[in-house]
């Protein structure tokens, strides 16, 4: 009789179940929920970076996508459901008290946003990361930066909780330790949830807080304290031990069990970044470069450790033994903003459409939202159209993709985006290329990196919603790079790698690559490089860092 997993999906904005037959990786039937208190813009302050998520939409999301996703299969895989794993997106911490509990599920911080997990785009903490980074060089210890790529990030954990320990004395008082969304889901679902003795994901604590063997753990309690007296006795209150994704926290507790319509002798696994394990989906090999292009960019690459484990990579983020692929060494890259900057641009062209037509008295209700919602839907796809067929070059238009700030290489969450280039007779389409274009070249300087670190780039592998919808944006990237790029086949290719993951967990199979092997659905499209415009994009790339670098002389670090 087959045996199912089930891979559940934390993105941004919505959480996803996917059911899969682990003999050969078939979709079974999933289901997506969307978050609502995220969707009506609660507890967040987008002009000031602020973005936190109640775990009551987590919660819900669990419960609603499992059991819809269960009563759409076949009536006899519920019984036979051996395994479920998670992903999130991170680093997203939350406050918890001694049973682990998040603040806001407690009546006194149920609608405080410090007590709400801190979602991995939340930048309100640049001041910390800057501190951090500042004493990591000054200090006279360790650099704990160094596994990080020697600079730390404002989206990552120690600086979002120290922003908040900061700002919140109430939250700082009553919080006893800080867990990642990636493992607060796991020990929810098998009562593990003792902040003390729960498993934390190697993936999460090796990228993001700064965790490493060669330090015993976290960042030393002197380290901390000269940081902010504030963090005094925390470290003994998190965490030293850490566990990748093969590994099973326990299994589902007799309520869950209930509430999911499961059986509690199923598995539970580790959880780890959905990007990590999408790159197990979508079939990472080793010195493969998997991308997960959506509204930004995750760039995963493993090799084995006695070839690359003893290189430094600067200004990537993070380096970690297993945080991808047990046993091999997990290096993460990406952009703050990829597909988001398109949006952006969506939203500039659509702000008379929002504002004054929506408000217009010469047609009613229901033609407006007609019309809306068709010019909403028809903008980037036409966009794309007549953006194709401007001659590389041919505008003078350049952007910088630093909406969102910059992720890597060099991590520096305060730098802005720019266009650059524009003249009376530039329009829309010619905008929205060299906006394209700026995420390619975005796109260049990671892999530029890498290469010049000393680790090899042999080939790249895309998933996600970009690089499944814009063949125009692929084959750009394709010609930017001057490589072929293979996109995974799988429409959800982190949810089927959290499958693998627990396929692998309830020891169907030995390791996490067999089980890849046995599941993975290939690819469906390659990208192969116009050489031409290869030859072409080098010019347009030389400017682009020539601009990035102004840009970056005028901006504080």
């Amino acid at each position: 009789m087959s045996k199912y997993t089930i891979g559940l999906d934390y993105g941004s904005d919505s959480v996803r179940s996917i059911i899969v037959d682990a003999s050969n990786g078939k979709e079974i039937a999933t289901e997506v929920f969307y978050y609502p208190r995220w969707k009506a813009g609660q507890y967040c302050v987008p002009s000031q970076n602020q973005f936190r998520q109640h775990p009551l939409d987590y919660v819900e999301g669990l419960e609603t996508t499992i059991k819809n996703a269960l009563a759409k299969a076949p009536a006899d895989v519920a019984a036979n459901v051996v395994a479920i794993s998670v992903d999130t997106t991170g680093s997203t911490p939350v406050a918890v008290n001694k049973e682990g509990t998040p603040l806001s599920l407690t009546p006194e911080f149920a609608e405080n946003p410090n007590a709400m997990f801190v979602l991995w785009k939340d930048h309100t903490a640049t001041l910390e990361a800057d501190q951090i980074n500042e004493l990591a060089r000054t200090w006279g210890g360790v650099d704990y930066t160094k596994y990080e790529g020697g600079i730390y990030s404002s989206e990552w954990f120690w600086a979002k909780l120290l922003h908040v320990i900061r700002e919140d004395a109430k939250v700082r008082e009553a919080a006893f330790s800080w867990v990642e969304h990636c493992d607060w889901i796991p020990a929810l679902l098998t009562g593990e949830t003792n902040p003390l003795t729960l498993k934390r994901s190697r993936c999460a604590a090796g990228h993001k807080a700064m965790w490493h063997p060669d330090f015993n753990g976290l960042p030393s309690e002197e380290f901390l304290v000269k940081l902010d007296p504030l963090l005094k006795g925390l470290r003994d209150r998190l965490f030293s031990e850490t566990y990748t994704c093969e590994v099973k926290v326990g299994n589902l507790t007799a309520e869950w069990a209930k509430r999911l319509g499961l059986s509690e002798s199923v598995a539970v696994g580790v959880g780890a970044f959905d990007a990590h394990l999408g790159a197990i989906g979508g079939e990472i090999k080793p010195y493969y470069l998997s991308k997960v292009m959506g509204t930004s960019t995750c760039d995963m690459l493993i090799a084995p450790m006695e070839e690359v484990g003893n290189k430094l990579v600067k200004g990537i983020c993070g380096q970690v033994d297993g945080s991808i692929v047990p046993g091999m060494l997990g290096l993460e890259a990406g952009q703050s903003a990829f597909g988001d900057v398109y949006a952006w641009f969506n939203r500039l062209l659509s702000w008379p459409v929002q504002n004054l037509l929506a408000n217009s008295s010469l047609i009613d209700e229901a033609t407006k939202e007609k019309l809306i919602k068709e010019i909403a839907d028809k903008m980037i796809p036409e966009l794309t159209k007549q953006a194709a067929e401007i001659p590389i070059g041919e505008s003078g238009i350049v952007a910088l993709d630093w909406m969102n700030g910059r992720r890597t290489p060099d991590a520096n969450q305060l730098l802005k985006g720019a266009i650059t280039g524009i003249n009376l007779g530039s329009d829309a389409p010619r905008i929205f290329r060299a906006l394209v274009e700026a995420t390619a070249f975005g796109a260049k300087k990671i892999v530029d990196r890498f290469i010049t670190e000393g680790v090899k780039i042999e080939g790249i592998i895309a998933l996600g919603g970009v690089a499944k919808k814009s063949t125009f944006v692929m084959q750009t990237v394709s010609d930017v790079l001057d490589m072929p790029i293979l996109v995974a086949r799988s429409e959800q290719a982190c949810a089927l790698g959290t499958a693998m993951a627990a396929a692998t967990v309830a020891g169907l199979y030995p390791t996490v690559l067999d089980a890849q092997k046995a599941m993975g659905n290939g690819f469906e499209t390659e990208y192969k490089p116009n050489k031409e415009n290869a030859e072409k994009y080098k010019a347009l790339y030389e400017k682009y860092t020539r601009i990035g670098e102004v840009i970056e002389s005028e901006t504080k670090n």
